[in-house]
């Protein structure tokens, strides 16, 4: 590490230069994965948008995860798109800091969701009779927006205390910024910067993960004492729900192998597969997963698909699967 503080005001991605021989290929890859992720979500949300036996809290909490899945992939895709065909490796750190800002907010509101989506499935199973009073359309909407202010405020104050800290350094391993990225460049004691990342992402993660087992274990005991039909329809969604969340907390646990492994030198490209898989795979699967597998929202996206006479692709998929009806079905 240098002595004195970094003089350059732009930051080299060296994710970049690992792509710089096949960046065309990768490119045009990029340009297909934020297509197919635009495309899918918006097709989700523009139908339960005009499909008023839509306008339920379960529907508005998967349009609200899809467009954080825009959100999260917007954030990486067109600059790394741009970065590619112009062959640039360097991003400026106010620019870095942004990012990073995008990066965890996208992060941590998508835990929010998922809590708050195994909240909602919770009461409409546990209390079915009562559930339309205890999560109207308002009060659902209301929770979204505090959940996404408490989540902004917490990582702006996170990245802020990154942003002050001097850099003696200007080498990311990735082919984006994120606030762990600054951090580890500082040559001063960083440890309130740290300290407070580590206190927002675990008290997120314990909140998450103790809303989502025991809502989920409720869903199960009740599994056991319903009928036959009502019990296939209650576990589909359940595991509809965890499958969508265990794949976000894959790729949250690859960065957290990441950075545990920080001692040790791995190869760039590994710090990028590491780091890409929460930007990439939760927002491009969970349309597909929900568009699929949700029943009443499955036969809306057919009908609208096939009214445009497109995705024919799409038609086939949802015609080949089996039909898992979201719980509300069963009301």
């Amino acid at each position: 590490m240098e002595n004195a503080f970094n003089i350059s005001k732009n930051l080299v991605l060296l994710g970049l230069l690992e792509m710089e021989g096949l960046k065309y290929l990768y490119g045009f890859l990029s340009i297909v994965l934020y297509t197919f992720i635009v495309l899918l979500s918006i097709i989700i949300v523009f139908v339960v948008c005009k499909n008023p036996t839509l306008h339920e809290p379960m529907y508005i909490l998967i349009s609200n995860l899809v467009l954080n899945g825009i959100f999260g992939s917007s954030s990486l895709f067109p600059k790394l798109i741009v970065d590619l065909i112009t062959s640039s490796t360097t991003i400026t750190h106010s620019n870095c800091v942004a990012q990073a800002l995008c990066v965890t907010l996208f992060a941590i509101y998508e835990m929010s969701t998922f809590t708050l989506m195994a909240y909602d499935r919770y009461l409409a199973i546990r209390h079915p009779l009562h559930y339309s009073m205890m999560i109207t359309n308002e009060r659902i909407i209301g929770l979204i927006i505090g959940s996404f202010l408490v989540a902004f405020i917490l990582v702006l104050i996170a990245v802020l205390l990154t942003w002050k800290l001097p850099l003696c350094g200007n080498r990311i391993n990735n082919i984006f910024c994120d606030n762990m990225s600054m951090v580890i460049l500082s040559c001063v004691d960083s440890s309130i910067s740290q300290l407070f990342s580590a206190f927002v992402v675990i008290l997120y993660l314990c909140v998450t993960i103790f809303v989502i087992v025991f809502s989920y274990l409720q869903i199960f005991l009740v599994c056991l004492k319903i009928s036959g039909e009502s019990r296939q329809k209650a576990i589909h969604t359940l595991v509809t729900h965890l499958l969508n969340f265990s794949i976000f907390l894959l790729g949250f646990l690859f960065i957290f192998i990441r950075y545990r492994l920080g001692s040790i030198k791995l190869p760039v490209v590994i710090h990028v597969l590491l780091s890409v898989t929460t930007l990439i795979v939760p927002p491009l699967f969970n349309p597909l997963i929900y568009g699929v597998r949700t029943h009443a929202l499955e036969v809306r996206v057919m009908h609208y698909l096939q009214t445009m006479q497109a995705w024919p692709m799409w038609t086939k998929i949802c015609q080949h699967s089996a039909p898992i009806s979201i719980i509300s079905d069963i009301h």
